[in-house]
């Protein structure tokens, strides 16, 4: 049993049965899990496709699920760690090598296609790794048509303003969770000396950085980057900032720019000094296991039930998400880079309330609250980070579950079962706590506008497949 406090893991040799990777396929739009009961004409999801190279819409199909066996399940790399890597690759003419990434998923296309239209050399195996060189750019502005899929397009301010003295970034998008603002990227840019202005849609920025020091008004992880990444490599200054996250993407990007030759102290703290150098050199560097990724499929487990071990994860990332399960009745345990749940029961009903790390994370409140509203008792969401978070409410309740919410807060009164239906997935983790509802309701579960959810993990269906999950694919 999983016992505070969760540090220092003991390594443990992994436990038995090897993980093949599924084949790599071309990304799919939409999941659909069928219902028995209820039907919705098919191609009723509204809104733009991430991939806007095919029209059509597939949706995912699945049927209740069995408790899983005793299976390994591999962990993707984490997107958000991925992105901001990636954008980075800007502040330097060497070449930059992203190993244990994904070059062929929905999320990594964009900023792909971004880099490459700014004149970055992009080159990939299709299989693990990405290599940048920015030493080939020879255009500053990033276009709404490269970034309108990915809010992580703000990532590529800072770098180029920093290295070629402008930029011209469209405002990003995203998922429609709520206001996420770019205020605090472009207060700390401001503050180093930069002249901003947006017109037409576009933040232009122009003018060399000088060192200062920086307060931000809200622990922000984004926002801490585009200061530390607009560090002029030409000119050695001091760059003290305040209120820097200890989130551990924010962690992985800073001791990635260490190998960079980039001097910087405080990772991990609340306060982050970063020294100019010179230049800036190329390296290598391995993306962080999907710590979301990790904790929705351990959720997917304690609401059907059964023996999973997650093998190239990061227990010390995901503290907070691991005591929720034991608490409820999950019995978990972990190495250095795996984690096995074993559940027997149905899982008791767990009060969570989002804060930034380390405390519970907002991206796995919808898999919890789908967890709670087949759990044994009443509980409590609270949603302290985004204002616009519980759309997934409707849709589960479409599904038979009893929720009800009040301003940022939202209150589940577990049943026993759920029955399919047919519902939409209105953004990435909605998505993800909709399959896992379909996996333990009765019927056949139809997850519309999966786009969303293919942006985030990879093949979903067919790794929930391998530990016993009946979800299919229909091509729209």
């Amino acid at each position: 049993m999983f016992r505070r406090p969760f540090r220092p893991f003991v390594p443990r040799k992994h436990p038995s049965e090897e993980f093949s990777p599924p084949a790599r396929k071309k990304p799919s739009k939409s999941l659909i899990i069928p219902n028995l009961n209820e039907s919705r004409p098919a191609g009723s999801a509204v809104g733009t496709c991430l991939n806007n190279e095919r029209n059509t819409v597939d949706k995912l199909k699945n049927h209740r699920q069995r408790p899983a066996q005793r299976r390994n399940h591999r962990i993707w790399r984490e997107k958000n760690a991925a992105l901001p890597l990636m954008c980075a690759g800007l502040l330097t003419s060497g070449t930059l090598r992203l190993k244990k990434t994904y070059p062929c998923s929905p999320t990594s296309k964009p900023p792909k296609k971004l880099l490459q239209g700014m004149g970055a050399r992009v080159l990939t195996d299709n299989i693990h790794e990405f290599e940048i060189n920015g030493g080939t750019v020879n255009n500053t502005c990033a276009p709404y048509e490269l970034v309108k899929t990915m809010r992580a397009s703000i990532l590529v301010l800072g770098p180029t303003l920093a290295r070629f003295g402008e930029a011209q970034v469209s405002l990003p998008g995203g998922c429609a969770i709520g206001s996420r603002p770019v205020d605090q990227h472009l207060k700390g840019l401001e503050t180093m000396g930069a002249e901003i202005t947006i017109e037409h849609g576009y933040v232009k920025a122009k003018g060399r950085l000088k060192g200062t020091r920086v307060v931000m008004d809200v622990v922000t992880v984004g926002g801490t980057e585009k200061p530390a990444d607009g560090g002029n490599p030409r000119r050695r200054h001091d760059h003290p900032r305040k209120t820097a996250p200890s989130n551990p993407k924010s962690s992985i990007w800073r001791n990635a720019s260490s190998k960079w030759a980039r001097k910087i102290s405080g990772i991990g703290t609340s306060t982050m000094t970063v020294e100019g150098v010179k230049e800036l050199h190329g390296c290598e560097h391995s993306v962080v296991p999907d710590r979301i990724e990790a904790g929705t499929f351990l959720c997917a487990v304690a609401m059907a039930g059964g023996k999973v071990v997650l093998r190239n994860a990061a227990p010390k990332t995901m503290e907070a998400v691991l005591d929720k399960l034991v608490e409820a009745g999950a019995i978990i345990e972990a190495g250095d880079d795996w984690i096995s749940i074993d559940m027997q029961q149905r899982p008791k009903a767990v009060d969570i309330r989002t804060v930034v790390h380390p405390g519970f994370p907002t991206d796995m409140q919808a898999q919890f609250m789908a967890m709670n509203a087949v759990a044994e008792g009443d509980s409590r969401v609270v949603e302290t980070i985004f204002e616009n978070r519980f759309m997934h409410v409707p849709e589960l309740n479409r599904m038979g579950a009893n929720i009800t919410t009040e301003g940022n807060t939202a209150f589940v009164k577990g049943v026993e079962k759920l029955s399919g239906a047919v519902v939409m997935a209105t953004d990435l983790r909605a998505s993800a706590s909709l399959v896992m509802a379909g996996l333990v309701a009765g019927g056949e579960t139809i997850v519309e506008r999966i786009y969303h959810l293919d942006r985030g993990y990879e093949h979903i269906e067919k790794k929930l497949g391998q530990v016993g999950a009946k979800i299919e694919r229909v091509r729209g």
